[in-house]
């Protein structure tokens, strides 16, 4: 197997880790006025991007490529810090966090079902359902902070998507193309399933930002798209362009 770009993807994510230093946290301290319908979702999108990513991180040093290990680590250390950013909304709306979710523990437990590879499609249902919820809470909320976190955190998201392709692309060209076609057309029917569960259960607060559960789901499709042609052997764009392509 061909492995190639992780050594960009971890300078990527090293200077994005510098960028963040630099730049610094949002303010808290003005607070934060969230509707009840926006913290009890915000609450469940905390518990999912929470979490050690003991599991990844072994599966991806097992997978035998040092700078892929090390960009997964950097990957997660994001993932935590959208945690704690979250959390802190959460505390600046006067609001505290879950200690779990079920949909959160129904993806960990596919997730590590099997190897690497499964691991990464069940993943990249979560980020690609991710990307839809921050752009809309990112436009549609009343409150600046909570507009800021959600931009922050969907910048990060649409980066992770093409890292995530980059590695899925690999997994899957072992597989004969009729098999990858149908690994990534099973992928994209689940992903129309995940989007419709999240747009039932967070209903209520997409319609507080102005989005429609219909549409919600219509924007992950579409958003998976290029995704499936990039898992099956599509150009997978580089990190300085990734969110661009999202």
């Amino acid at each position: 197997m061909v492995k190639n770009g992780y050594g960009a993807w971890v300078r990527e994510f090293e200077a994005e880790r510098e960028r963040r230093a630099a730049v610094g946290d949002p303010d808290w301290g003005g607070g934060a006025l969230l509707p009840a319908e926006i913290v009890r979702s915000i609450q469940k999108f905390q518990v999912g991007e929470d979490g050690d990513g003991s599991a990844l991180c072994g599966k991806a040093d097992r997978a035998g490529d040092p700078l892929y290990s090390e960009a997964v680590r950097l990957f997660i250390a994001e993932e935590q810090n959208h945690a704690r950013m979250l959390k802190l909304l959460l505390e600046a709306g006067g609001a505290g966090t879950l200690d779990g979710h079920w949909s959160d523990a129904a993806f960990v437990r596919v997730r590590r079902l099997l190897g690497l590879r499964v691991e990464l499609l069940v993943l990249m249902l979560a980020e690609v359902v991710a990307l839809g919820y921050y752009r809309a809470l990112r436009d549609g909320a009343a409150d600046p902070l909570a507009r800021e976190v959600a931009g922050r955190i969907l910048a990060d998201e649409e980066r992770h998507v093409p890292f995530h392709c980059l590695r899925l692309r690999e997994g899957l060209a072992v597989l004969p193309r009729p098999a990858r076609r149908a690994v990534t057309a099973g992928w994209r029917g689940l992903l129309a399933g995940a989007a419709a569960l999240v747009a039932v259960d967070h209903g209520p607060a997409l319609r507080a930002l102005g989005v429609g559960r219909g549409a919600f789901v219509a924007q992950a499709l579409r958003s998976s798209a290029w995704m499936a042609r990039a898992m099956s052997g599509g150009p997978v764009p580089a990190p300085a362009d990734a969110g661009a392509r999202v």
